[in-house]
């Protein structure tokens, strides 16, 4: 039996942090995972990402105790319709919606009966497509069933001594008329933020003013909606919530809730602070302002995994998300899972995660830079005829190779129509680039037909190292690319060589030469 408490990657540095927790007295039968979704917009790729990033600690946590465990998707969608997003139809149809609950406004697709439950779909959707295992909780339901009435009896019982604490992070306007307790007009509908006039804690309600109206509301069955910061304490108090990552945004928002917590009498979840993604602007992503990449466009340009491998890499460092990254992504993910068989199946490979210890039954030489850069010269969008010139490189792939293959060769088509042909821009060689480039064109006539990659790779290589790029030979390949495909960056070269076939690179090199 594996012994996995000596590995170091950062699902099972989590897990252990979870192990500690437990460290002096654990009576709990299952460990409770959490987390969090605002369907205030379409669900957007960071909260399918954290999902994802939870379940990777959940399974290292299961691996090193063998204790059972549960992930709950949390959607908050009682909350007060804020913002109308900007990506979606029938805009105008939600502007008189704001402030009602999620689930209280009408679905501008016309496919639910709200626009939370249409978020909460998608959601769900989402998490499926990658067999991810969770248990869905809605907030409308929780609040509305009596789940969370023991607890927010402690919350209006602890009233004062939680004012006390969330009072001195708020504003002095703020402070006037803040609420843990936002009641649900009878007469609108809405999410009323109002100041609140008397606390009864023995009849648990709250009295208010509703258009010049003294009014009495009881805190439980869903009548009040908590503000945020305290709803997420009592959701964490409800559950048992054991851990629960969070965005580098809700740093303080997670002080606060984990105080809260303490106060009525529970343990806050261990953490992870993610650091947010950034759009091509280098700006936080957003699901009002739509301005990420979705699930549905990673995977409409490469695989389900090299999605999952940018999700797992260097979680507290702020990354791009955007379509430029995604060719790199699948080529690291390639390069992972080539290593895991070599590798013993190594829980430190980010591909062990990917793959929840299981070894994949394909590998694949043929990476999705070397497929693009194929596509780009043969000018056929047939996949037939690009993986007929793949078989030039091996022709005995497994059933399961030839399936990775046609997936990156499907999503490669799709990625050069739409990111890598409207930019291509061919470089015009001086007269000493001309000459280096035709020197490389002699070493490739010099190569047997039949040879291997490595050789039409030493061949071209030489080249660069007997040139003025010899101190720089990045350069080197750099004109190569410019030249000959119309871009900075493209594949290793034997490789083309071997699949494009010698006579065809050949020809393509000498008409970017004019020769």
């Amino acid at each position: 039996m594996t012994d996995y408490n000596s590995y170091k990657s950062w699902p099972f540095n989590e897990a252990k942090k979870i192990i500690k927790r437990f460290e002096k007295n654990n009576t709990k039968d299952k460990i409770i995972f959490e987390t969090g979704y605002g369907p205030s917009g379409l669900p957007h790729i960071g909260t399918f990402g954290e999902v994802l990033r939870t379940n990777m600690v959940r399974f290292c946590y299961e691996k090193l105790t063998g204790k059972e465990t549960d992930l709950i998707a949390f959607s908050d969608d009682m909350d007060g319709f804020r913002k109308v997003p900007d990506n979606i139809p029938n805009k105008e149809k939600l502007s008189n919606y704001l402030d009602y609950p999620l689930t209280s406004v009408p679905d501008p697709f016309e496919l639910f009966n709200s626009f939370g439950e249409h978020n909460n779909s998608k959601l769900k959707d989402f998490l499926n497509r990658f067999n991810l295992p969770f248990s869905f909780q809605s907030s409308t339901d929780a609040y509305k069933s009596g789940l969370f009435n023991e607890t927010i009896k402690k919350i209006i019982k602890n009233y004062d001594e939680i004012i006390n604490v969330v009072l001195p992070t708020l504003g002095e306007e703020r402070r006037k008329s803040y609420s843990p307790f936002f009641p649900i007009s009878e007469i609108t509908g809405k999410i009323l933020q109002v100041p609140i006039e008397e606390i009864n804690n023995e009849e648990f309600t709250v009295s208010y003013y509703e258009d010049g109206v003294l009014k009495s509301k009881s805190v439980l069955d869903g009548n009040c909606k908590l503000q945020w910061k305290v709803d997420w304490a009592m959701r964490w108090a409800a559950f048992g919530v054991d851990y629960e990552m969070c965005g580098k945004d809700l740093t303080e928002s997670y002080t606060l809730s984990s105080k809260i917590c303490k106060i009525i009498g529970s343990k806050p979840p261990e953490n992870l602070i993610y650091e947010l993604f950034l759009d091509e602007n280098a700006e936080k992503i957003s699901k009002s302002k739509g301005n990420g990449i979705s699930i549905d466009d990673w995977l409409k340009y490469s695989i389900e995994e090299s999605l999952a491998m940018f999700m797992y890499q260097r979680p507290t460092t702020a990354k791009k998300l955007y379509f430029d990254v995604i060719p790199k992504n699948t080529d690291e993910y390639l390069t992972h899972v080539n290593k895991l068989e070599s590798d013993d199946l190594n829980p430190d490979n980010p591909a062990w995660h990917i793959h929840k210890a299981e070894n994949p039954s394909y590998k694949s030489k043929i990476n999705y830079s070397l497929i693009l850069n194929i596509i780009s010269v043969c000018k056929s969008e047939d996949p037939n005829v690009i993986f007929g010139l793949i078989k030039n490189y091996q022709s005995n792939f497994s059933k399961a190779e030839t399936d990775l293959i046609n997936r990156m060769i499907d999503c490669g088509i799709n990625y050069f129509r739409d990111f890598i042909q409207p930019n291509l821009n061919f470089k015009i060689p001086n007269s000493e680039e001309l000459i280096i480039l035709k020197e490389v064109v002699s070493k490739l006539k010099e190569v047997e037909s039949s040879a291997d990659a490595d050789e039409f790779q030493t061949a071209i290589f030489s080249v660069g190292k007997n040139s003025v790029y010899k101190e720089n030979i990045k350069e080197f390949f750099k004109l190569i690319y410019q030249v000959v495909f119309g871009q900075e960056n493209g594949p290793r070269l034997g490789s083309f060589t071997k699949i494009y076939t010698k006579d065809k690179t050949l020809e393509l090199f000498n008409s970017k030469l004019n020769v």
